[in-house]
């Protein structure tokens, strides 16, 4: 029986590597992802260009200015003087923020009394404006307190666990491993017998000494191996390109990431086994892999949605093993922290593999 699955497997991997349009999919999209997503899905906003309406001509104001001016967010400061002006540069989308210093405004921080800085945002690109924003409320604020003397440190203390600098790559890079993993699996699995029938070699494999069983973890297993590979590259870059710190087990995350690829394996099969050529399941893996991923809290958090919702999402393998990758990559944690979602993953592998071992079944009888 080994001798005859291991033959089984070795065939599965050959005709991947064999065909250039399938090796082109399993090995493009990782380097592109790995290169191109840091970079580009990040919510870190960069580079603005910032309007002054400077309605006061004191010294407050000018320091003020200058400040803003030479932050490390701000690409360019636009001065302008009119309201019409100012509604121009919005409309062209010149400028994401715009601040508008009122008259008495240095009069006020001279004779410490209360004032104001209106800030006013693009809300086509309201994400992205309201970062921006408080970029800049956080530097008038500094500004404020040091014109008045009184320290914001003394009151406020900030310190980031897992990611002190905030940087978005070390978010989006670990998160990658998951999403790398689910490609992995679901193109090799869901092209499988897609293949097998478009090919004509399903009825020499049915007449075959191999078992139901034996053909199911044949085609399972190659996707395991292709989708640790893939995940493996992914880790690599995060560690040594990146640099950014593994801090849980080696053994929990690789061991967590088996358990994902068995959760993923019966949807695969599933789809194969509806599908009679290739492109039905190129076409079926994106329907399940959009919802799966938009609904997995790596584009929105789960606890914005609403809460039935919520409760839905919970069938989503996606969201759980991007859960567990966040806790053992940066938080360091161990099997307490990630149980639930291990269980999850569990329930979830025994309900989708014996659906899809029961109609793989029927299919080869």
């Amino acid at each position: 029986m080994f001798y005859r699955l291991l033959t089984l497997i070795r065939k599965e991997l050959q005709s991947l590597l064999r065909e250039r349009q399938t090796r082109n999919i399993l090995i493009l999209p990782v380097i592109l992802q790995v290169l191109v997503f840091p970079f580009a899905a990040t919510l870190d906003v960069t580079d603005v260009q910032v309007a002054i309406f400077n309605q006061d001509s004191g010294q407050a104001s000018n320091l003020l200015i200058q400040r803003i001016a030479h932050a490390n967010t701000v690409k360019q400061v636009i001065p302008v003087y009119s309201e019409q002006q100012l509604q121009q540069l919005f409309n062209q989308q010149h400028v994401l923020v715009a601040v508008r210093i009122p008259d008495q405004f240095s009069a006020n921080i001279a004779a410490r009394r209360p004032t104001t800085v209106q800030l006013l945002l693009d809300g086509r690109n309201s994400n992205s404006s309201q970062i921006a924003a408080s970029y800049l409320q956080q530097l008038i604020e500094q500004f404020s307190a040091s014109i008045t003397g009184t320290s914001a440190a003394d009151s406020l203390v900030l310190r980031n666990w897992y990611n002190p600098n905030l940087n978005y790559k070390w978010f989006i890079v670990p998160s990658l491993i998951a999403l790398i993993t689910t490609i992995g699996i679901m193109i090799v699995t869901s092209l499988s017998v897609a293949r097998e029938r478009e090919q004509g070699t399903l009825e020499q494999l049915l007449v075959s000494p191999l078992s139901t069983a034996e053909i199911f973890l044949g085609k399972a297993i190659p996707a395991i191996i292709v989708a640790l590979i893939q995940a493996s590259i992914v880790f690599a870059a995060a560690v040594f390109l990146y640099r950014i710190p593994f801090a849980g087990s080696l053994l929990v995350f690789y061991g967590a990431m088996i358990l994902y690829g068995m959760s993923l394996i019966g949807i695969g099969l599933l789809i194969s086994a509806f599908c009679y050529t290739q492109q039905q399941a190129f076409i079926g893996v994106f329907v399940f892999m959009m919802p799966a991923i938009l609904l997995s809290g790596y584009v929105a958090p789960v606890e914005n949605m609403p809460i039935w919702l919520q409760r839905l999402v919970w069938i989503n393998p996606v969201l759980h093993f991007t859960e567990i990758t966040e806790q053992v990559y940066l938080k360091g944690g161990g099997l307490a922290v990630i149980g639930d979602h291990l269980i999850a993953l569990v329930l979830i592998t025994i309900v989708a593999t014996a659906i899809a071992y029961t109609i793989f079944k029927r299919k080869v009888a």
